[in-house]
């Protein structure tokens, strides 16, 4: 199990990522998980896939299934951090799920902070006109790719790639 900072992620690990691997970048929600991959590039999110969050097992089953087929090598975990910037209820429950999914399967972790990612998603949704039904299909795999892409531009800055 690795969790990692960034600085951490960046100089020790990505370095070591398999040419065409890719990154997933995920967020935990209470009733749906939202997933989003980036290019093999690590240049650019997009949503991908969002689960009904059932029991642990159905979802840890499927995101491994996705991690297989997509070459995954490393996980974005968006972490619902509170307007100062402290960890409460919603951030210790993503940190357990990450936790116990890392027991199944060891990959690097990278937690991002999410606050304003679902905000700004719907800001976006609504500017587009979409409707209440359609928002709700979507906002949960548009935020996992709002999150994986702040990773995403942050990595790009800090070094050539």
């Amino acid at each position: 199990m690795t969790v990692l900072s960034i600085e951490t992620f960046k100089l020790e690990f990505f370095p070591q990522f398999p040419k065409g691997s890719r990154i997933l970048g995920i967020d935990v929600g209470r009733k749906r998980i939202g997933l989003a991959l980036s290019d093999p590039c690590f240049m650019i999110a997009s949503p991908f896939k969002v689960i009904d969050r059932k029991t642990f097992g159905d979802v840890s089953g499927q995101i491994l299934k996705i991690i297989e087929a997509e070459d995954v090598a490393g996980l974005v975990v968006g972490l619902p951090l509170e307007m100062r910037g402290d960890e409460g209820r919603s951030s210790q429950s993503v940190r357990h799920f990450v936790y116990n999914f890392l027991k199944l399967k060891d990959l690097s972790v990278v937690f991002w902070d999410e606050r304003y990612s679902t905000v700004a998603v719907t800001r976006t949704l609504l500017e587009a006109d979409m409707s209440r039904e359609r928002r709700s299909q979507v906002v949960d795999k548009m935020a996992a790719s709002f999150i994986l892409q702040g990773f995403l531009d942050a990595l790009k800055g800090s070094f050539t790639l």
